[in-house]
């Protein structure tokens, strides 16, 4: 306790919280399990000043997060382009510029997205998701089921084709064509705006959302990375295999993408939904 302060209270956020469970035994027997839940809380960030959060939120955050990372991760096109960029005289920085751009592009679209979704704010006072952000939720899925229906009905007569404008890439250029590439995707940019209202719904503090960004982040970028990382370390053996992938997804990658946008527009349209009807 300190000095002016009436007696009987404390500054101490265990003590507050431990105070706080005598409430709740008064509001036990009186609340639904969902707002008993937000109740607790409450009380948890209010004793700490707002410092934390449940590791349970966490992790629905990050459960949240897993799909869009895949409509990042398994988009053909940066693939194609790193590969490609794998087969040149220059592979080894021009791949690492490429991964590095892309990289970027991933972390900044979404931390903006995230600081967008803070100021506006993406839940009611009593914790729900707002009604205005599950209809945009549900359009976002909309939008990602009309891409996947794009997809698919072209898959017979058109390809991910990269233009020849990657060989003989500096690493600063690649590192430009990876950063332009993360940003101009329509789907990407779908997955970074959804991405962003998840991590804002979460209720975490601030160094909870930087750790979920940087989750979503390296999970998104994996699908650039790998073919990078198992290069620089035998790239004797895999050039082939990576070749190999490359030739069979210009042909096949409408059909990868389709059956992926078609799981996470799903996904999209459930949790749209489901924010309406609660």
């Amino acid at each position: 306790m300190t000095a002016g302060e009436p007696e009987g209270t404390t500054t101490d956020p265990a003590e507050k919280f431990a105070r706080n469970e005598d409430v709740l035994t008064m509001v036990d027997t009186r609340c639904e399990p969902d707002r008993l839940h937000l109740v607790r809380v409450g009380m948890a960030v209010e004793a700490s000043g707002g410092g934390w959060t449940t590791g349970g939120e966490m992790g629905e955050v990050i459960r949240a997060l897993l799909p869009l990372t895949l409509g990042v991760a398994i988009s053909p096109i940066p693939i194609i382009a790193v590969i490609a960029l794998l087969l040149t005289p220059r592979a080894r920085d021009a791949a690492l510029g490429f991964l590095a751009g892309w990289t970027v592009g991933i972390v900044a679209a979404t931390t903006l997205l995230v600081v967008i979704a803070n100021v506006i704010g993406m839940n009611s006072d009593t914790g729900e998701p707002k009604s205005p952000v599950s209809w945009i939720v549900l359009l976002l899925g909309v939008l990602v089921l009309t891409i996947a229906a794009r997809e698919w009905t072209s898959r017979r007569t058109g390809r991910h084709d990269v233009p020849g404008l990657l060989d003989d890439l500096s690493p600063v250029k690649a590192a430009q064509r990876g950063l332009l590439l993360s940003i101009i995707n329509p789907t990407n940019a779908l997955m970074f705006v959804a991405a962003g209202i998840v991590v804002s719904q979460g209720l975490l503090s601030i160094g909870e959302e930087v750790v979920a960004v940087a989750v979503f982040s390296i999970l998104a970028a994996c699908g650039v990375a790998v073919p990078v990382i198992v290069y620089l370390v035998d790239a004797e053996r895999w050039r082939p295999r990576l070749d190999a992938l490359r030739a069979w997804l210009e042909p096949n990658s409408r059909t990868v993408v389709s059956v992926l946008l078609l799981v996470i527009g799903v996904v999209l349209l459930g949790q749209g939904i489901g924010g309406l009807i609660d």
